[in-house]
């Protein structure tokens, strides 16, 4: 077959679908070779099996739950657990209470973390913070020995900017001078204390007048410091897990608690801006106008009561000294960061960033987007579990696959003869590209391979020889109609791509809304519905399509062999007549041939 102009366009198209194939698989060569993909797919809990957790929830002291607190932890825990693409988890209630989370594979740390944690986020003022080193030992000597302290310290930021992976410190930290035995600063107490009041010039008894505690003017108030505020601070040892685990964070009154990494201890004021104003959360790098900084940060997005919130907050504490003019970014009753405010952030869009991951600064940020939970939950088990369905299953969809492939492949050969070869090598194409994008997405999006999944694949398989049908079916309608085999294949090819693309359209509308509204593995078989349809469209244009324009210009197929699928005698053109601009009529010669029989 020699390459004439003809062909010129064809293969051009050919070497693009070329390149999308060489491209799909070298990316997966490349990030399974040098990342953590696998050259496979991944299988979903009911061929691989998995994990199943069963968390109990952490009450304090007379706290109740009801069953609508439960069915929103569900729903945020399976939110948590989807964020990343179609995990496939199983989330369900156990004994009105504690929840049972089922997930493929062997989940890490992290993942069973996020899953445990309320994530629980406000911003409350700062009003002293302090070294939380370990208490003051005695050494061989007999003299004791005190942590050094040091005054707080860190740049200031146009906007919350702040160390954060799963232990980050703090942008500002510091302690104040310490006083004997409690460490807490004797002139900042002082300085909460009100007057002392003249003794009165009576000798009769009656009983000693007290001055009324002084009213916080605002957030920032030192007067939240209390008798009761400064013992708490000054028993609290952030390196006692259960001290620190019994830290209660109630957004109307002060707080006194640590940095998650124990290295400093901080008195806050009332919470201001909550985390339910929190209308999204991104990570990503940080860009700033010289582009990316390779530091990955947390994006928030706050509602418009968060954004007046924050920027009064921001406006009120950068006149403030140090460290009153910090403000403590508290998640799960402990500070992740307490960066300076070096000028008011009325945009609503603040962000935190520091010592992040991808993956950590990924998850915090699902965390905070889906909401918190009503309560934070203890792990009470791990057990591993068997695949639900198995190996075994598995095969018999796969072989249930294969039965279909091949019905459509002989029937193709029989209705089509060789331009039946066609359907099967865009078929194979098809399947070539549908592994590739479905092990790539199980890299990229956590998608794993269920036997919904399965179904949804050998659904596509109808899906996608309907389209080469419907075009072959054009083609032969075109040369039923006297057009030349080259005409008849860009004329057909116009008929029928409209109503391809409305029919994949339609298919792809259906799965989308399937994806959005139902749940478990269903949405499974919906998402490979809409991989496949996109493939669908992606092959029959890049591939089927110009091949058959290629095929037109040879003789087999151009002078319409028998075997050729495309005989014009065989599909009921048997006078055919030449009339310009290469189209043939039939018409007229069976007329003539009528009449004169008549």
């Amino acid at each position: 077959m020699a390459i004439n102009s003809r062909n010129r366009g064809p293969l051009r198209t050919l070497a693009v679908l070329a390149v999308i194939v060489f491209g799909l698989y070298g990316l997966l060569a490349a990030v399974s070779t040098w990342g953590e993909a696998q050259r496979t797919p991944k299988l979903g809990l009911d061929l691989e099996g998995g994990t199943q957790l069963i968390l109990q929830p952490k009450l304090v002291g007379d706290q109740q739950i009801n069953e609508g607190q439960v069915q929103k932890a569900v729903d945020i825990i399976r939110q948590r657990v989807d964020g990343s693409g179609v995990a496939e988890a199983e989330v369900t209630t156990q004994g009105g209470g504690n929840i049972v989370v089922s997930l493929p594979g062997s989940p890490d740390k992290a993942t069973i973390a996020s899953l445990q944690k309320s994530s629980q986020l406000r911003f409350r003022a700062v009003l002293f913070v302090g070294s939380a080193a370990p208490t003051p030992t005695r050494t061989p000597t007999g003299k004791s020995t005190a942590p050094a302290t040091s005054k707080p310290t860190g740049p200031a930021t146009s906007k919350p900017t702040a160390p954060g992976s799963s232990k980050p410190k703090p942008t500002a930290t510091g302690a104040a001078t310490t006083a004997p035995k409690s460490g807490f600063p004797q002139a900042l107490a002082a300085a909460t204390k009100p007057a002392p009041t003249p003794k009165p010039r009576v000798t009769a008894p009656a009983a000693k007048p007290t001055a009324p505690a002084a009213k916080p003017k605002d957030a920032s108030d030192p007067a939240w410091i209390t008798k009761a505020v400064e013992k708490a601070y000054t028993t609290l040892d952030c390196h006692n897990a259960r001290q620190v685990e019994a830290i209660v964070d109630d957004p109307t009154k002060p707080m006194v608690t640590c940095s998650t990494d124990g290295q400093a201890k901080y008195i806050l004021g009332p919470a201001e801006v909550q985390g339910s104003e929190i209308t999204n959360a991104t990570s990503g790098l940080q860009q700033t106008s010289g582009g990316a900084t390779g530091i990955y940060e947390v994006r928030l997005n706050f509602n418009s009561t968060g954004t007046k919130a924050f920027g009064d907050v921001t406006s009120r504490l950068v006149s403030l000294p140090t460290p009153r003019n910090q403000f403590g970014i508290v998640l799960d009753n402990q500070v992740i960061s307490a960066p300076v405010t070096q000028s008011a952030i009325t945009a609503g869009n603040p962000s935190i960033t520091g010592s992040f991951t991808a993956a950590s600064a990924k998850v915090l940020a699902d965390q905070l987007k889906f909401g918190a939970l009503p309560m934070s939950f203890s792990l009470q088990t791990r057990d591993d579990i068997s695949p639900q369905l198995g190996g075994d299953q598995l095969s018999r969809g796969l072989l249930a696959g294969a039965i279909g492939l091949l019905l459509v492949v002989v029937y193709s050969l029989f209705q089509y003869r060789v331009l039946g070869l066609v359907t099967v090598s865009s078929l194979l194409i098809a399947s070539a590209l549908t592994y590739g994008a479905v092990t790539l997405f199980g890299w990229s999006h956590g998608f794993r391979l269920t036997m919904a999944g399965v179904t949804g694949l050998i659904v596509s398989i109808g899906i996608t020889a309907d389209s080469f049908i419907l075009y072959f079916e054009r083609v032969r309608d075109e040369v039923r109609d006297g057009r030349a085999l080259l005409a008849a294949v860009e004329t057909g090819w116009a008929r029928a791509r409209r109503t391809i693309l409305i029919s994949d359209a339609v298919n792809f509308l259906a799965a989308v809304v399937l994806y959005l509204l139902a749940a478990s593995n269903v949405r499974g078989f919906a998402f490979t519905l809409m991989v496949t349809t996109v493939i669908d469209i992606v092959v029959v244009m890049l591939f089927t399509h110009p091949l058959l324009s290629i095929l037109a210009n040879t003789r087999f197929f151009g002078e319409g062999h028998k075997w050729s699928g495309l005989d014009p005698e065989r599909l009921g053109a048997k006078f055919v007549s030449y009339v310009g601009r290469g189209r043939v009529t039939i018409a007229a010669r069976r007329a003539a041939t009528e009449g004169n029989q008549s």
